[in-house]
């Protein structure tokens, strides 16, 4: 099901002491023999879908340029004095593509998920996509695996992506509600922040409710702190279900500090305040998968975007190592 990646790092062995995040994270090469899965901490997917976007996006480009940018990062975050190495992290490559075909992409998508969850199910999924959309093939993959588990959703997003599948299909812009309806989660165990502005319909808000969708804005969100927010929307999905996916648009973002988000707006997240989030949910237990999604990076300027994204997934991994009591 899976493609090796188009660009891969040479890893030196031995690795230096204090190695960058290009040399740390290791390839998975199908010429070699499969490693202990029970070894692996992460395993890193890539999913290079874009086509399904409402308006024309690269971000079937994304996988690859994050790999790009490995090398401006050290594993060691002097924010939180936490090292990243002892985690093993292996990315596997991308998940096959149809040149035209979505709805094959998408079967390869949820396909790759549920063989991930078969093969080594004690690794955490880190996908870097591509675009919304591939979050509903992500979640309804890992319900296939685990059918007895109740999946809940933190979603960092400017949208409510509850659009309409009659009028848009499997799109960037319905993925969630995608989700509801084919009832591989319950609405009520959703919980977006970051909502903001001008951006979403009145009709979207209306059906948030109407699905018990939980959501606070990012004013609101400010005004008790993007940490207390996520903490707090963590502690109400744990209380409910066995599985939290953190799902990642990286239009969440000010347009401003996200260029390379073709969705991104006046007023969004600050890179600081993401990278919090972030970090918060990788603390939490039952947060088992992460996706990032929605960059461009053929609109970036000077990567500003694509390092943000970068930055955000070993953010995450940050919270993830202090989990472990690394």
């Amino acid at each position: 099901m899976l493609n090796p990646p188009s660009f891969r790092w040479n890893r030196p062995d031995p690795l230096p002491a204090e190695p960058k995040v290009h040399e740390w994270i290791e390839t998975l090469d199908p010429a070699d023999s499969a490693p202990n899965w029970r070894d692996i901490d992460v395993t890193l997917l890539g999913v290079p879908l874009s086509r399904s976007s409402i308006s024309a996006s690269a971000a079937s480009e994304t996988p690859d340029a994050l790999r790009r940018a490995w090398k401006y990062f050290a594993t060691y975050n002097l924010d939180e004095g936490v090292d990243l190495s002892p985690l093993r992290v292996v990315d596997l490559g991308d998940v096959r593509q149809h040149v035209t075909d979505i709805a094959a992409c998408h079967r390869n998508i949820l396909e790759a998920m549920a063989a991930m969850r078969e093969h080594h199910p004690h690794t955490l999924p880190l996908v870097m996509g591509g675009d919304h959309s591939i979050t509903a093939m992500l979640v309804k993959g890992w319900k296939r695996a685990h059918p007895e588990e109740r999946i809940g959703i933190l979603q960092l997003d400017t949208h409510f992506d509850l659009r309409s599948l009659e009028d848009h299909g499997p799109t960037n812009g319905t993925p969630i509600r995608n989700l509801i309806e084919s009832g591989t989660i319950r609405g009520e165990d959703v919980c977006n922040i970051g909502l903001h502005g001008f951006f979403n319909a009145k009709s979207l808000k209306e059906y948030a409710d109407r699905a018990g969708v939980r959501y606070v804005t990012l004013k609101e969100a400010r005004r008790r702190g993007v940490d207390q927010a996520v903490a707090e929307a963590l502690d109400f999905l744990a209380g409910k279900v066995d599985t939290i996916y953190l799902t990642v648009d990286m239009d969440v973002l000010d347009t401003g500090v996200a260029p390379g988000a073709p969705a991104s707006t006046p007023g969004g997240m600050r890179t600081e305040e993401l990278f919090e989030a972030v970090r918060i949910a990788g603390t939490h237990p039952k947060v088992k998968a992460m996706d990032l999604v929605c960059l461009d990076p053929q609109r970036d300027v000077r990567e500003v975007t694509v390092k943000a994204g970068v930055h955000t997934m070993l953010s995450f991994l940050t919270g993830f190592a202090q989990r472990k009591g690394l």
